[in-house]
């Protein structure tokens, strides 16, 4: 099923939450309503919003403290997203410019930091403090696993508890807070809202685990090269496998790549083709598919109605998706 059928049944509501969206980030500053329509006309596949309405619709009706929810999280999402091309000097994110290369690094950073306080007041100037609870711990959680991140990069020192541990906080958080705040906009109960905050966490690492597969595949994947992780030096699952699996001379060659070699494309091409033959890419479709079962076992508990399909759906796309 694609994307486009898995949203039908919320396609209204997805209409009035893009409009919604848009207010939010209206600002009496040209500059930053210029960037603002920048920001909108480049938005990705609304993966997120559609957690949101898809939860919310487990247990009652989708409503403008929906819409707010789903502002909420888009709004610092985005700014994340953000203050990342900053961080990593990046140029291109899904196929656009980044903000960075637009704009440079010092109105970057004063954007971003205009979304966040925007979403901030959105949910203080509605009472929305359960939701603003929810996801402001999910940007602590993100920060401390793109630091935790660059902290084991320098090392290398990664082994598979605490790659789970970054991915659970840098991308499984955002997921579950989503899952979580559709559940709290609808008043489903605290046993509810956690019980949706934990199918998002397994879904979440799913999703990350096949951003790591994506990869290490062929061709490009709109805004990611093939092979951006090695670039950064980050060890992903297949990585870790290969590594792991390795004798103590090819670990010595892996290293020398992933530390001395990694802006050469010849060696990072010549590293993912080997992470491919040691069943590298297998086993984290393994762990992928894995976390995935969990996340639909967990959602079958919830109530009987067609939004639980959809987001069953939902589910099954992230890691069907080829980019």
């Amino acid at each position: 099923m694609t994307l486009k059928e898995i949203k039908a049944p919320v396609e209204e509501h997805v209409n009035i939450f893009e409009s919604r969206f848009r207010d939010s980030m209206k600002s009496q500053v040209s500059l930053l309503d210029k960037i603002t329509r920048y920001i909108v006309r480049r938005k990705g596949k609304q993966i997120r919003p559609l957690f949101v309405f898809f939860s919310a619709g487990l247990f009652g009706e989708i409503s403008e403290r929906t819409y707010r929810a789903a502002s909420l999280i888009e709004l610092l999402h985005t700014a994340t997203l953000i203050h990342d091309d900053v961080v990593d000097d990046s140029n291109e994110r899904r196929g656009f410019f980044s903000l960075n290369a637009l704009w440079k690094n010092k109105i970057s950073v004063l954007v971003g930091d205009y979304l966040l306080s925007r979403g901030l007041l959105l949910s203080l100037e509605h009472d929305d403090f359960d939701l603003l609870k929810i996801v402001t711990n999910s940007v602590k959680e993100m920060s401390e696993g793109e630091l935790m991140q660059i902290e084991k990069a320098r090392s290398l020192d990664v082994d598979e508890d605490i790659y789970f541990e970054i991915i659970r906080k840098k991308t499984a958080s955002l997921i579950a807070s989503c899952l979580a705040c559709g559940a709290a906009s609808a008043r489903a109960s605290h046993e509810d809202v956690m019980h949706m905050h934990l199918i998002g966490e397994k879904a979440g690492i799913a999703f990350q685990i096949k951003d790591d597969i994506l990869d290490f595949e062929t061709g490009t994947a709109k805004g990611k090269p093939s092979g951006t992780d090695i670039k950064e030096q980050k060890l992903t699952l297949p990585l870790i496998y290969l590594i792991k699996h390795a004798s103590y001379n090819e670990r010595r060659k892996i290293i020398n790549i992933i530390k001395n070699h990694n802006q050469d494309p010849v060696r990072v091409n010549e590293l993912m083709e080997l992470v491919n033959e040691k069943g590298g890419i297998d086993y984290a479709r393994d762990y992928m598919n894995l976390y995935k079962d969990q996340a639909l076992e967990l959602l079958q508990s919830m109530p009987d109605v067609p939004a639980r399909e959809s987001l069953k759906q939902l589910i099954e796309f992230t890691v069907r998706r080829e980019l």
